[in-house]
């Protein structure tokens, strides 16, 4: 089912039909896409974007949509994992988004539902851990506090609030923001060679190439497929549930995430990793919670989104290998997209037009902490392994992407793969990369 945000008044755009040579191509109209161009295109740098289906079909237009440096409790990880400093600069960076997006919004007279709103970690069990949490986003210079009461239909141990976070209608601001871009749709970009991006028809050749694609398509450079899997998570659009004017994200296992867009009440749930849903039910849970927290609540809507996680929480932004200096990547957005897509539109516009940036370092695709991540990664490891090895000896379906075994997902009626977050419809069509083809086409 579609999600709440709507294309209402987007116009198809034209495929590309003919070769072209620009200064730079972004690959992918998601968020992190649109903003990258955008942001090039006011610093003069000529620009167009491909997009293999229609612009925010993917991932934008399933998130929640909130602007916050609440990312989960990450920074009293990232404290003890990357020390002060970078985590400082994570902080500054996300919080730069924020205030990019205030003043994008402003300068451009955008209406898009923004709303300025507190951003709240909350746990029913045991508060310990935002205790630590609240130590660390403070030594970090973050506007944040301890707290037993909450506008949450039920009694919390604690909650930890980030004062002065947003929420927003994503797609009425893209959409204001694509009108003054080059956008070709319909436009699967098939390969990378070079300076040279083959699509089905046409190619374009372009000194600077954005991989903006949500998950990288491509292996080899890079190998981001050893260093990030793909997480599914389940949400309901809920009305007559009351007011609740802040956003909140649950801690504990079974937690679920709440966020008000007017009077329709997001509720969030049922994380899993992506191809690990055998039995079903994410929909069913969140619809007995939603009975049991709100009982004259109506569901107007239900979706499911995929986010992409890196190995050590942190994204993936900058130059996509040293092999090829003139590409560029942004995933890894760990469930937060909307700071992480602005941050890696203003990091990457940076490199692209000044070569540099303050917080490269901090994102750059070629770090490799293994203090941080070498339990991740070799748990990446394994799962690739055993995905790989039931394609070979079962009669499951075969992920195009790299012959991982598929396992059937019956919320969503879709084939998923439990290795890389590929997904194909009953029928075997794609939904979802880093495939690049039907399984029909394999």
């Amino acid at each position: 089912m579609e999600s709440i945000w709507g294309m209402d008044g987007w116009e198809e755009r034209p495929s590309l039909q003919k070769d072209l040579s620009v200064d730079t191509v972004v690959i992918g109209g998601g968020i992190a896409g649109i903003l990258t161009a955008w942001l090039l295109q006011q610093r003069g740098v000529e620009t167009v974007l491909l997009e293999a289906s229609r612009l925010c079909g993917g991932q934008t237009g399933r998130t929640t949509a909130k602007i916050t440096l609440q990312h989960g409790l990450l920074y009293h990880k990232l404290m003890q994992k990357e020390g002060k400093e970078k985590a400082g600069l994570y902080v500054q960076a996300n919080r730069a988004a924020i205030r990019r997006y205030r003043e994008i919004m402003e300068e451009e007279g955008i209406d898009c539902q923004f709303r300025n709103c507190n951003s709240y970690l909350y746990t029913r069990k045991e508060g310990d851990a935002l205790y630590r949490e609240e130590e660390a986003a403070k030594s970090l210079g973050i506007c944040a506090q301890y707290v037993e009461r909450t506008e949450l239909p039920f009694q919390v141990k604690g909650a930890l609030c980030f004062y002065d976070q947003a929420v927003f209608q994503p797609l009425q601001f893209l959409h204001r923001l694509a009108e003054s871009l080059t956008i070709y749709e319909n436009t699967r970009v098939l390969t990378v060679e070079g300076h040279e991006v083959r699509t089905q028809g046409p190619r374009v050749e372009a000194k600077h190439i954005v991989f903006a694609t949500h998950y990288p398509f491509i292996n080899v450079p890079g190998f981001y497929f050893l260093r990030m899997h793909q997480e599914r998570s389940y949400v309901l659009a809920l009305q007559n549930t009351g007011q609740m004017d802040h956003i909140y994200y649950g801690i504990d296992e079974d937690g679920l995430s709440f966020r008000k867009s007017g009077d329709i009440l997001l509720l969030g749930g049922g994380n899993h990793r992506t191809g690990e849903n055998k039995g079903g039910g994410k929909y069913r849970d969140l619809r007995l919670a939603a009975g049991r927290l709100f009982q004259a609540a109506r569901e107007v809507a239900h979706w499911s989104a995929q986010d992409c996680m890196s190995v050590d929480d942190i994204p993936y932004i900058g130059r996509y290998s040293a092999q090829y200096p003139y590409w560029y990547v942004a995933t890894g957005f760990c469930k937060w997209g909307m700071t992480g897509s602005m941050t890696a539109a203003m990091l990457i516009c940076d490199l692209i037009t000044a070569g540099k940036s303050r917080y490269e370092e901090v994102f750059t695709p070629h770090r490799l902490n293994l203090q941080a991540s070498a339990g991740k990664l070799a748990q990446e490891g394994l799962e690739s392994a055993k995905g790989l090895g039931k394609g070979v000896f079962t009669a499951a379906p075969r992920c195009p992407h790299m012959g991982c075994a598929l396992e059937w997902n019956p919320d969503e009626l879709s084939w998923d793969c439990p290795c890389h977050g590929s997904r194909f419809d009953s029928r075997g069509k794609l939904l979802d990369n880093p495939a690049q083809a039907d399984l029909d086409n394999a």
